[in-house]
């Protein structure tokens, strides 16, 4: 009831935008009615030849911040998005107005405690980057380095959170009513996309995520991660080195600017490959509004906000997966997929072959120079979420990046091979995973495992005994379609006293009438209106019954 207005508002932009059946399917239309307007403009939008991914772009930059938070990071997800609409949503621009000055000189004074003119020599009014959760303005410190500060927007946190509530219902609402969302687990997907928004509120997380790449790098001087300014960093100010270059994706800028496109598409490519397979830490974004090109063939990188982690087991089941897809071993891949996620008990083995060799005959006799390593891992990602094996968000961000840097590698250097240039990286990781250093740690690491098992073997075993001794050895019976069978056996019992209570209760009205009828002597009996007392009672128990079994839903 506190969110209504906000309810009604999403309610009348998926209408708005074609999709008021899911307005019907998640009950929302019994909450409120929508004006007629909203659907004579979804039949306009169908009219004039609106896709489908371009109504879901309509819709999430016409509810604002959130939503388009959602769409950039459900872009992220080409295993269960398709192409068409992942095109549309990176395609998402925040369509904000910047904040007044006013308001910047007021969140920076209250955030870094002091007047804006005790902590900066200059500052430009006019923001050089206006997003969603906040905007850039270049400025001079006091000292006397040039600087980018990000300003949150005021009350944005309040309004995200609103949203995020509210998300959480429709999730869970969905999930209930509609098939297709329990498939795609949407409160899950909600879950996540709460963890990766609640992480971009934060700046003091980002500029983490910054120096901690700049930790990666500090011995590459192809490679530069601005410095971030702690002294003048909250979670709501971000302050850093500003660094100026030219733009990843204008070739031609780029070459009469003397850069050679060629030498930054290898150090691109040697930088995604070393964060994801060596560090296990990888900006998930690489797109080239984060990439800019400096002065000799160097590579600056900016916004830390989306970033993903890997452990080394992980790391080890990309690499085989990797490798896998490069000899095209279907056994390899289906090892390495299960590997990678948590695989349900019933899954069909048959099927889920089946379906990588289907993968890979797309790709049989293709040149490997010409086979996208993106497209591959993320149509292995497919397969596995058709499968319900649920595989670990790091993992599945790792089709999208690579996807985004194909997408700027083919502009600067068309020639190279993002298959040709991961094979040495993964192979690097399998050999590390079968050095005898490493197999003897491992080794090592089950021995103690077992030797705690072996520890606790006499305790389990007392525990075991005392409950034998008891009589309370749990025994768990599974029996297939016990369920059904118990469900069938219920409808008959309802059935059945249903039948028993619908004849008592013909009985009773028919005794009491002939009794009315034969019993012409008048007594203290017949002055009780017994037929109507008798008729309230026994529709009372009979309507009660009735209620019972089909609240039980099955009769």
């Amino acid at each position: 009831m506190r969110h209504l207005q906000r309810y009604r508002e999403i309610a009348v932009a998926f209408s708005r935008n074609g999709f008021g059946y899911i307005v019907k399917g998640l009950g929302l239309d019994q909450l409120f009615t929508l004006p007629r307007r909203v659907f004579v403009n979804r039949d306009q939008d169908v009219k004039q030849g609106k896709t489908t991914g371009q109504r879901i772009r309509a819709f999430l930059e016409e509810l604002g911040p959130t939503f388009i938070k959602m769409g950039q990071m459900l872009s992220t997800r080409p295993d269960i998005i398709p192409k068409e609409i992942i095109q549309e949503l990176e395609q998402l621009q925040d369509q904000l107005h910047p904040i007044p000055f006013a308001e910047v000189e007021a969140v920076l004074q209250k955030e870094l405690e002091d007047p804006v003119k005790k902590v900066l020599k200059e500052i430009d009014p006019e923001p050089i980057g206006v997003a969603s959760i906040g905007q850039v303005h270049q400025a001079v410190l006091l000292s006397g380095e040039r600087v980018a500060i990000k300003v949150q927007r005021p009350n944005i946190e309040k309004n995200i959170h609103t949203d995020l509530e509210i998300l959480h219902e429709l999730a869970k609402r969905a999930e209930k009513r509609l098939a297709w969302a329990s498939r795609y687990q949407l409160i899950d997907m909600v879950e996540e996309f709460s963890k990766s928004i609640e992480a971009e509120l934060d700046f003091v997380s980002d500029g983490r995520n910054a120096d901690l790449m700049g930790q990666q790098f500090k011995d590459n001087p192809n490679i530069v991660i601005p410095q971030v300014y702690w002294q003048h960093t909250t979670e709501k100010v971000l302050t850093m080195e500003y660094i100026a270059g030219c733009k990843m994706n204008d070739v031609e800028h780029l070459k009469k600017e003397g850069y050679q496109p060629e030498q930054l598409a290898e150090h691109l490519v040697q930088t995604v490959f070393h964060q994801i397979f060596k560090d296990g830490f990888f900006h998930a974004d690489p797109h080239s509004g984060n990439l800019t090109a400096l002065p000799g063939n160097r590579i600056g990188l900016f916004d830390f906000g989306m970033v993903g982690r890997l452990s080394q087991e992980m790391k080890k089941h990309l690499a085989s997966l990797v490798i896998a897809l490069i000899k095209q071993d279907t056994d390899d891949m289906i090892r390495a997929i299960k590997k990678m996620g948590a695989v349900p008990e019933q899954i069909n083995i048959h099927e889920l072959k089946g379906d990588i060799e289907q993968v890979n005959i797309k790709y049989y006799g293709v040149s490997l120079s010409d086979i996208s390593l993106g497209e591959s891992v993320t149509e292995l990602l497919t397969v596995a979420n058709k499968h319900k094996i649920r595989i670990p968000t790091d993992l599945t961000m790792i089709g999208k990046t690579l996807l985004s840097l194909e997408g700027i590698i083919e502009q600067l250097h068309p020639e190279l091979s993002i298959m040709d240039a991961a094979e040495p990286f993964g192979r690097e990781l399998i050999k590390e995973r079968y050095h005898p250093k490493q197999i003897a740690e491992e080794i090592f690491d089950q021995m103690h495992e077992y030797g705690e098992i072996v520890h606790d073997m006499p305790q389990i075993v007392q525990e075991l005994a005392n409950m034998v001794k008891q009589r309370k050895m749990p025994i768990e019976i599974s029996i297939p379609e016990a369920k059904s069978f118990f469900s069938k056996l219920d409808r008959v019992s309802n059935r059945l006293s249903f039948s028993i209570v619908l004849l008592s209760f013909s009985l009773i009205m028919v005794g009491l009438i002939i009794g009315s009828a034969l019993g012409r002597q008048t007594s203290l009996l017949w002055d009780i209106p017994a037929i109507e007392i008798g008729f309230v009672i026994a529709m009372l128990m009979f309507a009660w019954l009735i209620y019972s079994i089909f609240r039980s839903g099955r009769f």
